[in-house]
């Protein structure tokens, strides 16, 4: 069981990794409507970024960003993935993998939470219902 601090921390992760990944693809992106596409979640990510460092404050707890190793490796992922292949297909395919690694670990994050949050457990709905969404509008792009 999780409570509200550990939940919050990895919603706050879960979306900077977003904003991670994101970031390492841009220059990559040929394809106007899929860089709009791409603009839209890294908005999403930030507010969700904001919401739960804003949360964490209320609770009197401080943000666990993700680790250095994590952003590294992801980073490294990222430009292998693109410099064998840059397509707006495999772009999609890179995000959406993202996505469904989000999805499956916040809805076990919201399973296991213990705690009586209200904030914390709605803003892990939020993230879902926007990891979700993120996965449905990229499958136009493979």
């Amino acid at each position: 069981m999780i409570n509200e601090t550990k939940l919050l921390n990895y919603i706050y992760q879960n979306a900077e990794m977003g904003i991670i990944g994101i970031a390492n693809i841009k220059d990559a992106i040929k394809n106007k409507k899929f860089m709009q596409e791409i603009k839209e979640q890294e908005n999403d990510y930030l507010t969700i970024c904001e919401e739960a460092k804003s949360l964490l404050c209320e609770c009197h707890e401080s943000v666990e960003p993700v680790t250095k190793m994590a952003t590294l490796m992801t980073i490294i992922d990222a430009k292998r993935q693109t410099i064998i292949d840059n397509s707006t297909s495999n772009l999609a395919k890179m995000m959406m993998t993202g996505n469904n690694k989000g999805i499956i670990e916040i809805e076990e994050k919201i399973n296991n939470y213990d705690g009586q949050n209200k904030k914390a457990i709605s803003l892990a709905k939020k993230l879902l219902r926007i990891e979700k969404k993120n996965l449905n509008n990229l499958k136009k792009y493979l």
